[in-house]
Formats: structure tokens, sequence, C-alpha cells
């Protein structure tokens, strides 16, 4: 599986009261460059009035701080609490580089008491594509947390998934258990919309250790015995489960990057939530490369290899240099006499057959067509057609071959792509080609 990087394509602001602190406060999502990730910003806070900058990551959660109902930023002396939700917002949609401007010590809290406005906000902004792929966190072997009867453990998968349960003494909440594959879609239709939650039992406590200050029956579920104040209805029967993924996904969002692999969590909470992800933080942090790049703005063989199944001796793509999902691409093929095909065409006289040349150009469009879709996962891309194909120079051991497409049309799973090839600026070959997305 792969992951690109993506932020928000405009600024985009939202106001109200910080949920815990009950005081007025600002929030301005913003663009954030390739490989920034998600960082806090809080204007005027530091020497002199300038601005403090706070990483999105676990290494920056202060573990003296009470994690029981938020989880806290700080830098030095200054502190962003209740991060959570904002977190699985952007952690959810798939936002893996922003900018959030934060006036008031927390962000503001949500009318309806979930990321549901947090993810509007992301949808006024938009989404910017940047054609990059993202650093993750792929599980490769089982880790384990035990607190008393928390418990938390991960294991490799295929994809994003959370299995949580819960268990509470008010009758409309009981055991809980989901299990969930999380992508964009699913988190926004399955987990965004469930709602903070609490006991009525644990408000008064809660205000007496200066929290909830700015929860209210109108943006959190209070239960009592059975009864939810204010008269609110369930969005979900199991709302109160799908809160604590949504919980959890902002707490894992800490690691810093995306997580292929399988969490499941028994009664946990932020506390146990954010050992977790430092347990995970210690081990070494993982990226779709084979080797470090010696520079990340392209697309190593390492990533081309996690989207394409393409293998030896057919991968006929070795870089990527430049993509915008949905509109064009630029790859590299380097041309070597090692290649086994210039074993039989022609000994004593080696020319890339143009077969290959156009395949090579069909798997440059191939990492086009699987970026621009919704979700990748368990597709393939068959070449189905070519018009207009037209070789105009041999091609030779020792050449660089250099791939341009540009998406034409796609609708559906089909589409259509201009492609170019090119050697020290020459043109080698061009042709339109035909490609479908099906299920492996």
């Amino acid at each position: 599986m792969l992951w690109l990087q993506r932020t928000v394509d405009s600024s985009v602001t939202i106001e109200g009261l910080g949920l815990h602190s009950g005081k007025k406060a600002c929030m301005t999502f913003a663009p954030g460059a390739p490989h920034s990730g998600i960082v806090f910003l809080v204007p005027g806070a530091g020497p002199d009035g300038a601005q403090v900058e706070i990483k999105a990551v676990v290494e920056n959660v202060s573990a003296e701080k009470d994690l029981v109902r938020a989880t806290t930023l700080t830098q030095g002396d200054v502190e962003i609490h209740t991060v959570e939700h904002v977190l699985a917002a952007l952690s959810g949609c798939g936002i893996t580089n922003c900018e959030i401007t934060i006036e008031g010590g927390e962000p503001p809290v949500p009318a309806c008491g979930s990321s549901l406005s947090y993810v509007e906000m992301i949808d006024e902004a938009g989404i910017r594509e940047q054609g990059l792929p993202a650093m993750f966190y792929k599980i490769s072997q089982p880790v384990k947390l035990k607190q008393r009867d928390v418990e938390i453990t991960a294991e490799p998968a295929e994809s994003f998934l959370i299995t949580f349960q819960v268990q509470y003494d008010d009758p409309l909440i009981g055991f809980q258990e989901l299990t969930i594959d999380l992508y964009p879609k699913s988190f926004r239709e399955e987990i965004a919309p469930a709602r903070t939650f609490a006991m009525m039992s644990d408000v008064d406590k809660l205000r007496e250790m200066g929290l909830a200050l700015g929860g209210s029956v109108e943006n959190a579920l209070v239960f009592d015995n059975g009864v939810i104040a204010g008269g609110l209805e369930l969005r979900f029967p199991d709302e109160c489960v799908r809160h604590k993924i949504l919980d959890l996904i902002g707490d894992l969002a800490l690691l810093g990057m995306p997580i292929q692999g399988h969490i499941r969590a028994k009664l946990s909470g932020h506390a146990a939530n954010v050992d977790f992800t430092r347990i995970l933080a210690k081990s070494e942090r993982r990226m779709p490369r084979i080797y470090p790049p010696r520079n990340a703005d392209y697309w190593d063989i390492g990533s081309i290899m996690e989207i394409m199944p393409h293998r030896y001796p057919f991968l006929l793509v070795d870089r990527i240099i430049e993509l915008k999902p949905g509109k064009t691409v630029v790859g590299i093929k380097n041309v070597s006499i090692n290649e086994p095909f210039f074993q039989g065409h022609f000994p004593g006289h080696p020319i890339m057959p143009a077969v290959l040349i156009t395949e090579a150009m069909a798997q440059v469009g191939g990492v086009l067509l699987m970026s621009s879709v919704d979700d990748s996962r368990g597709k393939l891309v068959y070449f189905s057609g070519i018009d207009n194909a037209r070789f105009r120079r041999p091609v030779t051991p020792g050449d660089q071959l250099r791939f341009e497409l540009e998406l034409i049309k796609l609708r559906g799973p089909i589409c259509k792509m201009r492609g170019t090839a090119w050697v020290d600026g020459n043109l080698v070959a061009e042709a339109d080609l035909l490609s479908t997305v099906v299920d492996r």
C-alpha cells in the first residue's frame, strides 16, 4: 500500500470555545510544504513575541501532563491542549502536511462535538495532491502494551485497520466492539461523526479539575443511567466505541506518518494511546524505500514497487521525477546492456524493442492512474489499447528514456493518456494509451 503526500489547498479558519478551557479559541488550517508534516503555530508565544512552532509528534507530548481526557503538545512553556480530534480529522482525510495556527491554547470545540466540523474545514479548503510518496510506518512484527485491564497491540496487515473494545456500566453503552478498515471514505462516514461522550457522574469531577469547561449537552453525549442529557439521539448504536477509535487515530497520528497494520485496543484512553505511540516511535520508522533517497523530491524504485505489481524482468521504470495526480507524470527508464531482451534483440546490434518502450511508457502511466483513484488497494492497471504509435529513433544501451504522459480522459475505470518518450531531448516514441483499473 502507498500513501501520497497531501495538504490543504487554501487557508480556512474556525472560531469557538475550547472544549476544556472554555476560553475563546481560533484555529486556521494552511498549506504545508512537502515533508513538513503537521505543525502547530502559536503566534506571539515565544521570546519577544515570536511565533512558536510545535510539530505534532509524540516526542512533543509531555510525560508529565495528565492525559486522562485530552492529549497536550508542549514546547517549553507553550502548551496546546486537546489536539486529538484535529489530528484525527487530518489523518483520516489523508492530509500529511499542514500548518495549524492556534490562538487560545486549544482548538475550538465543534458545535457537533465530533471531528466532522474539522473534516468540513478540510473540504472547504480543498485537498492538494503533492505528487510524492509519504513516509509510512509498516508494522512488521507484533507490538503489545498492557496496563492492568488496558491492552493495545499492533499486527502486520495490508492496510490500516483498528479494532476497539469498550465496556461501560451505563445500559446505553455496555460492551461495544468495532473493526474498521480506515481510509478517507470510511473515516468520513463511520468515524468522524462520532461525538465526545462522558458519564454524568464524571462531569462535576472534570470541572473541578478545570476540564470540560467548554463542553455542554449540545456538543457532547452525557450519559445518565440509560438517558442522554439534553435529549440528544445517538448517530450510531455504537457511537461511543467509534469515538474511542477517533481518539486513537488522533493519538496514533503523533507518530508523524500513516500506519500500515492492524491496531487492536481494549479499554484504552489517551494515556495508553500515547504510551503505545511512544513504543512505536522508539523502533525504526519505516518508509516505502529500499534505501534512503538522495533526493526526497522524486519516487525511487522502492516507492514505485509499492504501487506497481511488476517485478524483474518486467519492471521497466526506475524513477518518477514529477507527478501531478489526475494530470501528468514524468518517469525515467535507464537502459543497460544487461537488460535481458538485448540477448536476442539483436545480437551484435542491441536495440530496445518498440513494444517494450511502449510497455515502459504504459507503466509510467500506470503510476499516474493508480495515484489518481480514490483507493488503489487491491487494484491493477491493464493496458487495454494503443493508438497513433510512432517510433522515431532507436533506443540503445546507455540511453536514458524520459517518459512524459498526460491524462486526457478518466471516466470510471477507463483512462486515456497521451505519452511521449525522449532521449537527450530527442523524441524517440509517442502513443495514445488506453488503460483500465481492475480488481486483482
